[in-house]
């Protein structure tokens, strides 16, 4: 099974240039923790919720100006969308994490695909427990 079967499309992305108020408030409107960050339909980078509050609230970046460029994390996992959903789950144990943006071979933003996504696609408990117990345990 290939990534795209199971993958959320028509992922919402924000420019470099987006406020982290106006990040934050795309969050909360599409109840997600991540954005995808697009300059001109390319990949430049990834915010979470929690980069707006580590990276920038504590830091004391007011919200209301501060770039999401300032804070974004720019060596951003991804996978494309004809690999195999088992070759995803390796990536994600590999660098431990919880979701991986898709890219078409044009290298242009097509889905994001999350750990649940590949547990449920797999459908092999084993494979998917040991990918979640992997990236959760931080080996």
């Amino acid at each position: 099974m290939q990534v795209q079967e199971v993958m959320t499309q028509e992922v919402q992305c924000v420019n470099p240039d987006t406020t982290l108020q106006d990040a934050a408030r795309k969050m909360r409107d599409l109840n997600v923790g991540p954005l995808p960050i697009c300059d001109n339909d390319r990949l430049a980078g990834m915010i979470t919720d929690r980069d707006i509050i580590i990276r920038g609230v504590a830091e004391g970046k007011n919200p209301a100006t501060t770039q999401v460029s300032e804070v974004m994390s720019s060596n951003v996992v991804w996978c494309f969308e004809d690999q195999d959903v088992n070759e995803a789950a390796d990536l994600m144990k590999e660098k431990q994490i919880r979701r991986l943006l898709v890219l078409n071979h044009d290298k242009r933003l097509v889905g994001i695909v999350s750990l649940g996504d590949l547990a449920t696609a797999i459908g092999d408990a084993h494979l998917s427990g040991s990918t979640l117990e992997a990236v959760s345990s931080g080996r």
